[in-house]
Order: C-alpha cells, then structure tokens, then sequence
C-alpha cells in the first residue's frame, strides 16, 4: 500500500473511534489470536460494558468476541444491535477485514434502515480499503473498495462518512489508473502498440481527474505514431499541450512531434 493510503488509517480510525464515543487515537493492534470466549452467564449490560472496556484497552480481537457474546446471550436486547456495530469496529481496528465485512453486512441485513447505516457501510467500505494492494498485484480489491465508497456517497451523501470517501475516491482512481499505465507500459514494451493505447486511453478517458493522465497522453503520442497514425497521434499532442503545457510529458511529446515531422 502507497504512503498515502497507511497515512489515512490513523485519521480513519478516530473517525470510526468517534462516531462510537471511543477514546481517540486507536492505533493497529496485531495480537495474537483471541481465544473463543467461554461462555459465562451475565446480563447483557455487564458483559458489554466488559467488552467496551476491553476494546479501550485496545485487545481489539477479544473485543470482538465479547461483543459477539453480548449479541449470542442477548440476541433481542437494547444492547445487541449496538454490539453488532462495535463488533464491526473491532475486528476493522484488528486489521481482520473480512470479518469486519460480514459484522457490517450482516447489521445492515437485520437493520437497513437504522441511523448507524451510514456507518456501517462506511466499515465495509474501509475494510475493503485498507487491503489495496500495490500496482503490481491484482486490483479486484480496490474496485471492490471504489464500489463501496461510490454506494456510501449515493446513499447517504450528507454524512461526514461520505465526505471521507470522496477523498478516499479520489485515491482509489490515482491506483487504478496507475494499473492501467503499468499494464501499457508492459505492452509497449513488446511493441504491441494497440493494447497499449487501448490502456493509455482508458486512463484519458476514465481517470481525467488523476495524476496520470499527463503520461498517458505522452504515450498516446508514442503509440500512434509506432502505429502510423500521425493524425491520432497530433490530436494527443494537442490535448497534452493544451491541459498540460508545463509538464515534462508535454516536453517530450513535442520533441517526438517534431522529431517525427523532421
């Protein structure tokens, strides 16, 4: 995962921790596997408030299986649905992100119209997030994690949530336009100049808000001139000089322009 993406963990986390009433500044806890907790009898306000402290003290893994309990002993109490919830959050600030999902999805199934849907989403949307892996891996996950950051700002666009995904949506666009840039690069390498620029225009037409698009422009020009369609490759390079005239990209799309006219 880039700088950028470990950098938005910790805010994440005080988010999530505030919108629970949670003290601030939850940091990752990799701990050992938390035993199963043996069952014990207790009512319900007792054995959540252990769990509450638990997760204060940041054994965020057995947190969760108290709060697990809490629901198991007490499935239609007051205290259930909100265990639920804090279930979620604990297994996300454990990092284990797929049972973080399905506490999450399985709140929003009992419950899809209660107020802490937004958050719920925002879990799922999150757990998926933090697992974005480099641009050299698969990218199944981080459009798994677009769609759900596109499914929280649909739904509940007003929520502080929302907001953070937008921000996050944003990234998330940069990492996949990086994919798309890596896989031309790769085809441009073995000269197969048509995949290439299949790839290069994905990024112009589809990610016009990231960092990339300067470069895929470049490589337009390069593919289409390797292709024989100067004209193509003129209309790249008048693009480029007119969106980014400062760019090194634009700089070297000029020298080739004029390179190949000479």
């Amino acid at each position: 995962m880039t700088p950028a993406f470990r950098a938005g963990r910790s805010a994440t986390l005080l988010l999530l921790a505030m919108a629970l009433a949670l003290a601030p500044g939850c940091a990752r806890n990799r701990g050992k596997k938390a035993p199963e907790a043996a069952y014990v009898a207790r009512d319900a306000e007792t054995l959540y408030t252990l769990a509450r402290t638990t997760l204060d003290q940041r054994n965020y893994k057995t947190a969760a299986s108290l709060f697990d309990e809490v629901e198991r002993q007490h499935p239609y109490s007051i205290w259930a649905r909100r265990a639920q919830l804090m279930s979620a959050f604990s297994h996300y600030a454990a990092q284990d992100y797929s049972a973080a999902i399905l506490s999450a999805q399985r709140f929003l199934s009992l419950h899809p119209g209660n107020r802490d849907a937004p958050y719920a989403h925002y879990i799922i949307a999150m757990s998926y997030y933090e697992q974005i892996a480099d641009v050299q891996r698969d990218q199944r996950i981080t459009q798994q994690a677009k769609d759900a950051m596109n499914e929280l700002v649909r739904r509940y666009p007003a929520s502080p949530y929302a907001a953070d995904a937008r921000l996050k949506l944003d990234l998330i666009d940069d990492h996949l336009a990086g994919k798309e840039m890596e896989i031309g690069r790769f085809y441009a390498k073995n000269r197969q100049w048509i995949a290439a620029s299949i790839r290069y225009r994905r990024v112009v037409d589809d990610y016009q808000t990231t960092t990339h698009v300067p470069e895929a422009l470049y490589r337009l020009v390069e593919s289409y001139l390797a292709l024989g369609i100067p004209e193509e490759a003129q209309r790249a390079a008048a693009v480029l000089g007119a969106n980014f005239p400062g760019s090194k990209w634009y700089e070297r799309g000029y020298r080739l322009m004029q390179q190949h006219a000479g």
